[in-house]
C-alpha cells in the first residue's frame, strides 16, 4: 500500500497585483526568486521561509500562499505562465489526491558562496543590512492609493515633459536614451515622497494578446513637485536601444514613456514605499551610492535638501553621492550636479568605460573616502541608501564593511544597528 502523500504549504507571488518591482528578488538571501519579462516566481526548492521577502514587498503580492501535494508542487514554469493565481486546494481534494498530514513549508539549503567571498570565508549576504523600516525621523508615506487593490485601480496623468538627460540616444547614438519624464496630476490627490516608486500601465497588449502589467519607476522629483507647488513629478526613464550584440531592443514600458508627448495621457498606479525614506530632523546627514537611473531617488532627496536650505528653514547636515556610470556621456543630469555647490554637497564620479582610463566603480570611490564614510558610519544621525544595478550592491555594502573595520569597528554591530535603525536602505534590480 502507497504511503499518504505529504502536503506543504507553496509561497508564491500574486501576478495580478505583483508590480515588477524586484524588491522580493533582491532582499532574498537564498535566490529563490527569479522573473522573466513578464512574471516573478519562487521556487520551492531553494525557499527556506526566512519571510524577509515579505514586509518590504509594496502591494503584498509576494504574502500568498497555496497547499499543495509535495510532488505536485507548482513548477516555475507553470508560475510564468500565470495571469491569476490558481485557485485553492480544498481538503477533499488533497485527501483525494493522497495527501496525509497538515501542510508545512519547505526548507531549502544554504546560499551558494558569494562572488566576491574568498574560499573557506563565510557567505556575505548584503541584503540582510538592507533595512525594512524607515529613518525616524521620515515623513508620513501614502501608498496603494490607486492600483489592484484600491478603490481606484488607476489615475490618469498628464505629460507636461519629456527631455532627454544624456549625451547619447536617438539617431546616431548609443545603446541607451535616457529621458526626464515629467507627469501632472490636476486635482487628483496623489502625494509622494522622496524615495517612492510608481507604476506605469503601457497601452495594448502582449504579443499572447495579454494586457500589459504595470512597471515600476521610482520618483525623481521631491514632495512639492518637480514645479514647486504643483502636483506633478518627474521620473527618470533609461531605454535600451541595443543589446550587448548590437541587435535593437524595443522594450514595453520604457521606450512607451521614452516616446511620449506633451500633453499625451498615461495610466499611473500608487505610490508605493515606505523604507526609502528620506530623514527629516535638523543635521540629518544623507550618504547616497547609485548607477544609471537609481539617480532618481537620490535627485530628489538632494533637491529637497536644496530648497530647504534656500528657504533658511532647515538646519542639514552633509551630504555625499558616489555616482557610477559606464562613461560621463552616459551619466543622467550631469551638468546640474556640477552646478551645486561644493559646501551643500559632496560628489564623485565612478567611470568604468571611459577610454584610455582604468575602470572605476562606486565602492573603488568609497574607500577613497573611508576616513569621511567611518565618521558618517559611527554617527547615528547619518543614513545610507543604494540605488541600481544588483550587481553593485553586495560590493557597496562590503566596502562600508572594510571601512568600519579599518576604523576599528564591529561590523556586525554596526552593519545590525543600520539595518535595525532604518539607516541603510538597499533598492537594486
Amino acid at each position: 500500500m502507497n504511503a499518504p502523500a505529504a502536503v506543504v504549504k507553496q509561497h508564491l507571488i500574486d501576478p495580478e497585483i505583483c508590480i515588477r518591482c524586484n524588491t522580493c528578488e533582491s532582499i532574498c538571501p537564498v535566490g529563490a526568486i527569479s522573473h522573466d519579462s513578464r512574471n516573478y516566481v519562487v521556487d520551492i526548492d531553494k525557499c527556506n521561509w526566512c519571510n524577509d521577502c515579505i514586509s518590504p514587498c509594496p502591494t503584498g503580492s509576494i504574502d500568498n500562499y497555496r497547499k499543495v501535494l509535495k510532488v505536485k508542487a507548482y513548477s516555475l514554469a507553470e508560475q510564468l505562465s500565470w495571469d491569476v493565481l490558481p485557485a485553492e486546494l480544498s481538503p477533499a481534494d488533497l485527501v483525494a489526491d493522497g495527501a496525509s498530514g497538515e501542510a508545512e513549508p519547505v526548507a531549502a539549503p544554504e546560499p551558494a558562496p558569494s562572488a566576491l567571498a574568498a574560499p573557506g570565508e563565510p557567505v556575505f549576504n548584503s541584503a540582510a543590512y538592507g533595512a525594512t523600516l524607515p529613518p525616524w525621523s521620515a515623513a508620513h508615506a501614502y501608498t496603494n492609493l490607486y492600483g489592484p487593490k484600491a478603490a481606484e485601480k488607476s489615475i490618469t496623468a498628464t505629460v507636461v515633459g519629456n527631455v532627454r538627460v544624456t549625451e547619447v540616444g536617438g539617431e546616431g547614438g548609443s545603446d541607451y536614451d535616457t529621458h526626464h519624464v515629467v507627469l501632472d496630476f490636476g486635482g487628483m490627490p496623489f502625494p509622494v515622497l522622496e524615495g517612492q516608486s510608481i507604476g506605469i500601465i503601457p497601452p495594448g497588449t502582449d504579443d499572447k494578446g495579454r494586457p500589459h502589467h504595470a512597471r515600476q519607476y521610482s520618483i525623481a522629483s521631491p514632495r512639492n513637485g518637480e514645479r514647486p507647488g504643483y502636483n506633478n513629478l518627474s521620473l527618470t526613464i533609461k531605454r535600451v536601444l541595443e543589446d550587448h550584440q548590437g541587435q535593437p531592443v524595443r522594450g514595453v514600458a520604457s521606450n512607451y514613456m521614452c516616446d511620449l508627448q506633451v500633453g499625451d495621457q498615461v495610466q499611473v498606479m500608487g505610490p508605493f514605499g515606505t523604507s526609502f525614506l528620506m530623514p527629516n530632523h535638523p543635521r540629518s546627514h544623507i550618504v547616497m551610492i547609485c548607477t544609471g537611473t537609481g539617480s532618481a531617488p537620490m535627485r530628489a532627496m538632494t533637491e529637497w535638501r536644496r530648497r530647504l536650505r534656500a528657504s533658511g528653514k532647515f538646519e542639514g547636515g552633509k551630504l555625499m553621492l558616489f555616482f557610477g556610470a559606464r562613461t560621463q556621456q552616459e551619466l543622467p543630469y550631469f551638468g546640474p550636479l556640477q552646478n551645486l555647490p561644493k559646501d551643500f554637497i559632496d560628489i564623485h564620479f565612478a567611470f568604468s568605460r571611459t577610454p584610455g582610463q582604468p575602470k572605476r566603480y562606486v565602492q573603488d570611490l568609497m574607500r577613497e573616502r573611508a576616513a569621511d564614510l567611518a565618521q558618517m558610519l559611527a554617527d547615528p544621525n547619518s543614513h545610507f541608501y543604494v540605488c541600481g544595478l544588483k550587481s553593485m550592491e553586495e560590493g557597496v555594502v562590503l566596502a562600508l564593511r572594510d571601512v568600519a573595520q579599518g576604523a576599528g569597528m564591529d561590523w556586525e554591530k554596526v552593519g545590525a544597528s543600520l539595518k535595525k535603525e532604518g539607516r541603510l536602505h538597499l533598492e537594486t534590480y
